[in-house]
């Protein structure tokens, strides 16, 4: 999915959590040379966090614990089962390169406007949530190689005349689109008279649109094809052309963190392995190079019925 940075992502209009400062410590000389002696020998590590700028040591030594931030409300990427547990195509990257570096995943669902914010405090070690690469974003986290491209695309019901190609359509319709994501970002840059209507979730967002309580809506393509193969979605379709915006996921660690490192050689070695097309071909059923092909079968399906 794609998430447009904001406030809420603390992201497009960013107001950064400031940095924990690192504690000071007042000993004499000795005593400290002494202190930094016994450091040299210690493999113990500070679960406090307090130093939320430290480089990723812990990473270092296999079986210890990385965390990952999630959203848990972005099928297929991820999403929260009846039983409490997380699942989607992120939640099973995230464990596979913690597989690769030997590590123990723990993955912590947050709340997307909480996600940037959690993640500069020390909540969870790194986020893997459909994050898109922006500008924004980049001047508050610092981003892996990306290991998604997403398009985005307009869903309205099979009858509707809705043609997203014609602004007056845009414009007179009102639109759906998740808060604080690139799609929402895209609508309103692109259709600033847009009639838009924003939600916290995606889920809300499919929600009034099955409802029929907005017109049409815009969304990243997978979850939104994912939706139309649900009983909610069975009434709706694609409208026009996919619409591709240069648009990447990729992992989101703290800037200077070693963990950017590790975590694209970790990308690198479950693409090599075949680990990745794997987990691909589960969850979206053709490779992702081969996306058009979704879109084909279900624009053939609309123009059947």
């Amino acid at each position: 999915m794609n998430k447009q940075f904001d406030q809420h992502n603390a992201i497009s209009n960013a107001s950064a959590i400031s940095n924990i400062k690192a504690r000071r410590f007042s000993v004499p000389f000795v005593t400290m040379t002494m202190l930094l002696a016994l450091a040299g020998c210690s493999n113990g590590q500070d679960d406090t966090h307090d130093n939320v700028n430290q480089t990723a040591t812990e990473a270092d030594t296999a079986g210890e614990v990385l965390r990952i931030g999630t959203e848990g409300a972005y099928a297929p990427f991820n999403y929260t089962n009846a039983d409490g547990t997380l699942g989607g195509f992120d939640i099973d990257i995230a464990n596979a390169i913690c597989d690769d570096m030997q590590m123990t995943c723990e993955i912590i669902a947050q709340d997307w406007d909480g996600i940037i914010p959690g993640l500069k405090a020390g909540k969870y070690d790194a986020i893997v949530a459909a994050m898109s690469v922006t500008p924004e974003r980049e001047q508050q986290v610092s981003f892996t190689e990306p290991y998604f491209s997403n398009t985005l695309v307009f869903l309205a019901k099979k009858d509707s005349s809705f043609d997203p190609s014609n602004s007056n359509d845009i414009n007179t319709n009102s639109i759906a689109a998740q808060r604080s994501t690139i799609s929402s970002q895209w609508l309103e840059e692109t259709y600033p008279d847009a009639n838009m209507k924003l939600y916290d979730t995606l889920s809300n967002a499919f929600l009034d649109l099955g409802s029929n309580r907005v017109d049409a809506m815009v969304s990243d393509k997978l979850p939104a094809l994912e939706w139309l193969g649900s009983t909610p979605g069975s009434h709706y379709a694609l409208k026009g052309e996919e619409i591709d915006i240069n648009d990447n996921f990729a992992i989101a660690v703290r800037p200077g963190d070693e963990l950017q490192v590790k975590m694209n050689q970790a990308l690198a070695n479950i693409k090599a392995d075949g680990t990745y097309d794997e987990l691909n071909q589960k969850y979206f059923g053709v490779p992702e190079t081969s996306a058009t092909e979704a879109t084909e079968t279900a624009t053939a399906a609309d123009s059947v019925e």
